[in-house]
């Protein structure tokens, strides 16, 4: 029990990963999952904190859920929130290659995962979990290096991202 209290972020992972399994993947669940993934990161790095990361995965969520609510789609409020962090990191004059990248990175998964939704559904299921599952190398450099994003979350995202995305290749082929 020692065990999986110390690696519960990996625990977390797999229960999310596993649920959303559970309870039917869809191209937009796993696109929202990957931007929302990458929102958290751009959140930390803006406001060089790096626990916002974890507040970013209800604050994103948030953004995605009023959005919609608000009849936009959902990438857009992702998309104008993005924008908006970017401003304040800007502002506030964070370290800019961390800012930059973590823009760079939302805009590549974001970019992948809007492209995803306009495709067939089995297509843009399969490219969603290939953009997910290779997420999962983006958390292991964080993991690695210490920065940006707490290495719990890091750890998280790895245990979310591998299973969910090699997942929803594995319904798109077999759909």
């Amino acid at each position: 029990m020692k065990i999986i209290g110390h690696r519960w972020p990996s625990v977390a992972g797999l229960a999310a990963a596993g649920f959303q399994l559970a309870t039917g993947v869809q191209p937009e669940t796993v696109a929202i999952t990957l931007t929302v993934a990458a929102l958290c990161y751009l959140g930390a790095a803006a406001l060089a904190r790096p626990w916002v990361a974890w507040a970013g995965i209800a604050g994103g969520s948030a953004v995605v859920v009023v959005t919609e609510a608000a009849g936009f789609p959902w990438w857009a409020g992702v998309g104008a929130v993005a924008l908006v962090l970017v401003g304040v990191g800007l502002v506030a004059g964070v370290p800019r290659p961390a800012l930059t990248w973590q823009a760079v990175a939302l805009v590549g998964y974001g970019g992948v995962a809007v492209t995803a939704l306009l495709l067939a559904p089995r297509l843009g299921l399969m490219l969603g979990g290939i953009a997910l599952a290779a997420h999962a190398a983006w958390d292991v450099v964080h993991y690695r290096r210490n920065q940006v994003v707490p290495r719990s979350l890091a750890e998280f995202c790895v245990l979310l991202d591998v299973p969910l995305g090699v997942g929803a290749i594995v319904v798109a082929l077999v759909a």
